[in-house]
């Protein structure tokens, strides 16, 4: 599990965090959501040890990441936005990084490449940026972290792409890591057993709307909403009807209609719109603090 407790961060100057207490439990493929400038990639960088936070607590397990103890780097993997590789294939990059994660599995790695539609011998240098972002995606994968941080993984890829990355993250995330080739290389029977937790950082909320769940809604001093599903159709309720609601926390309007956020009073079902979600929480922080806190 990985536990923020009380921590601020700051550039400088600039604060970006302020007395943040956030978990994120295992085994859960989080939606980390937030204002440009919120610190969504910090956060990421604070919880892989890229950053030391300035006070507070943040833990990954019962490791200390900013320590850099080595048994803890074997389990987590952050993928950037952007990657600067050199011009070498996908192949000879993955291998070279591989050795210092125990359970990075190779064969894996070909069978998310074949499912990405992108060819492991061919180089980076040749590659739209999409493809590069889909071959990073299988590297990062085929490493077999126990955690896994994104930051903007769909950036730049096209519709069949985005349609592709859902269906790889999601078979990753219920299949537990039970290959030959990590048992072979690697005798913790724990690592081989354990689902992965993954944290998706993203603005393209659309794109990883039916993956993700919770949902972490991030204020500079505050979590605004760390919630999954569940807890959130049972607290608000989505109307999707001709009128606008005079009593919603927040309304769109959509074809045919509108869409209102509404406390859910009646204990009704509905489907979650996340950036409908996203809007009503940034709108109404005090009251949604409310409604969650009951």
């Amino acid at each position: 599990m990985i536990t923020l407790k009380n921590l601020d961060f700051s550039y400088k100057r600039t604060a970006v965090f302020k007395n943040i207490s956030l978990e994120f439990k295992e085994g859960n493929v989080y939606g980390l959501l937030g204002e440009n400038g919120v610190g969504k990639t910090t956060l990421l960088k604070l919880i892989c040890g890229l950053q030391f936070p300035n006070a507070g607590i943040c833990k990954v397990d019962e490791f200390i990441p900013q320590e850099r103890n080595p048994y803890f780097l074997q389990n987590i993997f952050y993928l950037p936005e952007e990657v600067i590789t050199e011009n070498t294939t996908p192949e000879n990059f993955i291998n070279k990084l591989g050795v210092f994660y125990p359970c990075y599995d190779y064969s894996y790695f070909l069978n998310l490449m074949k499912e990405l539609e992108v060819d492991h011998t061919k180089k980076f240098d040749a590659m739209s940026y999409g493809q590069k972002k889909k071959s990073l995606l299988a590297c990062a994968l085929s490493l077999r972290t126990d955690y896994l941080l994104l930051d903007e993984p769909t950036n730049g890829l096209d519709i069949p792409s985005k349609a592709l990355f859902r269906k790889v993250i999601l078979q990753h995330s219920i299949d537990v890591n039970n290959s030959t080739d990590a048992i072979n290389r690697i005798n913790r029977t724990d690592a081989i057993n354990r689902v992965p937790t993954i944290i998706i950082s993203t603005h393209q909320v659309k794109d990883v709307e039916n993956l993700i769940d919770p949902i972490v809604i991030l204020d500079h001093d505050e979590v605004l909403l760390n919630a999954t599903f569940e807890e959130i159709s049972s607290k608000l309720y989505f109307d999707y009807g001709s009128e606008k609601s005079d009593d919603a926390l927040y309304t769109e309007m959509i074809p045919g209609g509108y869409i209102n956020v509404l406390p859910n009073k009646f204990e009704m079902e509905s489907k979650v719109n996340v950036e409908a979600l996203f809007n009503a929480v940034r709108n109404n922080k005090k009251k949604i603090k409310e409604i969650f806190e009951n």
